[in-house]
């Protein structure tokens, strides 16, 4: 036994020496102080480190298939009224969201950005239940009117029973209204009008019509739709909400004018605005390509863009970055991330070569990004401490050996010199 303990002995590592041996200096003390301070501080900074969780980053392709993208927008335009301003929607599969209104608010703003109205479903009158039959003339008595869509109906139960149900209609057959003074709709309107024998009915109307050579009262414009915009003139539009869309390139835009398609050409109609230009000075609030998540920066948001030409076409050029982030609990969150550059493209007065609007052009990454929150192990926190406290232990040994040494040498050389 006494043998084992011998050899055992004789394995150590850390011989002791008596401590009568032992040279205590000042600078070995100040040492001493300084690397226990810097220990403690290193230690409660791994400390941290362990208790909070970290983000790992990686790269990989992405293979996702048959999803969708959400956008979340909230844009101002304080120049822009509600009435004239529309949203539309188009990607490079072909599908397109014309007008959209689903999941899209709009606010009414005045001069000064003080909400005057919230409309929920784009502007217009409210809906109307459909009635059982349709034709054109004046209304009998208790008579459920129906009015026709001359041609444009979805259905043989769909009703047209204002100007702007028609011109709903033609958009999204994509026909032009090109003879106006055919609609019935405002005829009923007037005759009503006539019966009820109220002159400032009449007039609050905002209709403008002239006597034809068969004796009938005909429509000479879409001039209650131009009164509206006149009426909204100086006001400003705020919009928010989400679009959902394919997830493949493709754009969203907010440009003046119903939109439709012609001869596969996506057409404005902003002949009825009589304006030759449009100013498209906007806000933005907020834009981000999916849910937000913890450290996601959206470069858009508070953009302010002044328009200084009288009209144009804005672009800004998106490039989404697929993005997973996994949180310390294991939640997913399914998101994006976007870099943006931007172009403004002006237009000629009175020829509005360029459609006005504001366009968001976007296109996908085909790498994603993904995050994940994770704890440090116990195991790596005990050696990054032992790495710390080792580490110091042997610099400042290193240092304390070369001060001492230091200071002997020169005070030797200080003795030799004064004893010659």
């Amino acid at each position: 036994m006494d043998g084992i303990m011998s050899k055992l002995r004789s394995l150590d590592a850390y011989p002791k020496i008596n401590e009568d041996f032992y040279s205590r200096t000042l600078s070995g003390g100040v040492i001493t102080l300084a690397s226990s301070i810097l220990m403690l501080l290193l230690f409660f900074s791994e400390l941290r480190l362990y208790l909070h969780a970290v983000t790992e980053t990686k790269l990989v392709v992405d293979t996702s298939r048959g999803e969708t993208l959400r956008i979340n927008f909230d844009v101002t335009f304080p120049a822009l009224p509600c009435s004239i301003l529309s949203l539309d929607a188009m990607d490079i599969s072909g599908e397109q969201h014309l007008d959209v209104k689903h999941d899209v608010i709009k606010k009414r703003l005045d001069s000064h950005g003080n909400v005057i109205e919230t409309r929920q479903e784009g502007i217009g009158a409210p809906k109307i239940e459909k009635p059982l039959q349709k034709h054109g003339g004046r209304l009998e008595h208790n008579e459920t009117y129906c009015g026709s869509c001359f041609g444009a109906e979805a259905s043989d139960d769909e009703c047209c029973n204002s100007c702007e149900d028609v011109r709903e209609a033609y958009r999204k057959k994509g026909w032009a209204l090109s003879n106006p003074d055919l609609i019935d709709q405002l005829e009923r309107r007037l005759f009503t009008l006539l019966d009820l024998g109220s002159p400032s009915l009449l007039a609050s109307s905002f209709i403008t019509f002239i006597v034809t050579g068969s004796g009938h009262y005909r429509h000479r414009s879409g001039v209650k739709f131009v009164q509206l915009i006149k009426d909204e003139d100086g006001e400003g539009c705020n919009v928010y909400g989400f679009l959902e869309v394919n997830k493949v390139a493709g754009n969203f835009h907010f440009a003046p004018g119903k939109s439709f398609q012609q001869s596969g050409v996506h057409v404005h109609d902003l002949v009825s605005f009589q304006k030759d230009s449009f100013n498209l000075s906007h806000h933005i609030n907020r834009l981000s390509y999916g849910e937000y998540f913890p450290g996601v920066v959206n470069p858009l948001d508070n953009v302010h863009w002044r328009q200084e030409t009288p009209s144009g076409m804005y672009q800004y050029f998106i490039k989404v970055v697929p993005t997973v982030y996994t949180d310390v609990n294991g939640h997913t969150i399914q998101s994006n991330q976007f870099s943006v550059t931007e172009h403004f493209r002006t237009g000629d007065v009175g020829r509005l070569q360029s459609l006005p609007g504001v366009f968001f052009f976007y296109d996908l990454s085909p790498i994603k990004v993904t995050f994940t929150e994770e704890h440090v192990s116990f195991l790596h926190f005990l050696t990054n401490v032992c790495a710390i406290v080792g580490g110091i232990f042997t610099v400042s040994g290193i240092l304390d050996s070369f001060i001492y040494h230091g200071q002997r040498a020169i005070k030797k050389k200080m003795e030799l010199g004064k004893f010659n």
